[in-house]
């Protein structure tokens, strides 16, 4: 078995924590207000800003016989740099006040998950990151495009609010291959168990991001 498919395997559970949170089932069902999606643009914005530095900071701790990975993070740092503008844009488009987006403070549980992904850059293995790639990613490819079509047809907002869910989709369905390429590349058994721990936090985090949007909605 792959470590890919491993990763699926092994994280079942902690995956459906994230699948069965009540926002992601509205919006899927098409049942969603203009509030709830803003208010999970709100939450993106607060830890997608993150991505480029916690790539960074992963590459700065990457030892010698890594080389070849921070290689991969500068290709992460170049895809992901100013999505969360993108972010801003679609709240402006779907009538939110863009500013006071930004400027708000994140709920206490995206900022556990941006916490708990520092903890993984600068205090212990850094590798260990890409178990949060595989969660984000993954939920991407398994929700962005089809909950983006539902948004929009229950609230009959214009494409443009949509550019950070129908984006990340696409880019991440290209991005599938080259993250199961990495991680068969982490022969290390402590580097897997890394990623493994990462993904099965980062699922549970994040869930409990989604389950976080009932109360501003």
């Amino acid at each position: 078995m792959d470590f890919y498919q491993q990763l699926g395997d092994e994280t079942r559970d902690a995956r459906e924590h994230l699948l069965g949170a009540p926002a992601i089932r509205r919006a899927m069902s098409g049942d969603v207000t203009r509030g709830l999606y803003l208010a999970f643009l709100g939450q993106a914005y607060h830890h997608v800003k993150y991505t480029v530095p916690l790539l960074m900071a992963v590459g700065s701790r990457l030892g010698d016989d890594k080389a070849w990975l921070r290689s991969e993070i500068v290709h992460y740092v170049g895809e992901e740099n100013g999505h969360e503008q993108w972010i801003l844009d679609d709240i402006e488009a779907a009538g939110g006040d863009r500013a006071a987006a930004a400027a708000a403070l994140p709920h206490v549980e995206t900022d556990a998950m941006i916490a708990y992904a520092w903890d993984i850059a600068m205090r212990r293995n850094p590798a260990g990151f890409f178990g949060m790639v595989y969660v984000l990613e993954g939920t991407s490819i398994a929700l962005a495009l089809e909950a983006a079509s539902r948004v929009q047809s229950a609230l009959a907002l214009p494409d443009r609010a949509f550019s950070y869910l129908r984006s990340h989709g696409t880019l991440d369905r290209e991005h599938v291959q080259h993250l199961a390429g990495i991680l068969a590349r982490l022969q290390a058994p402590e580097d897997r168990a890394a990623v493994l721990d990462c993904a099965r936090a980062m699922f549970w985090l994040y869930g409990n991001v989604f389950r976080s949007l009932e109360r501003s909605s």
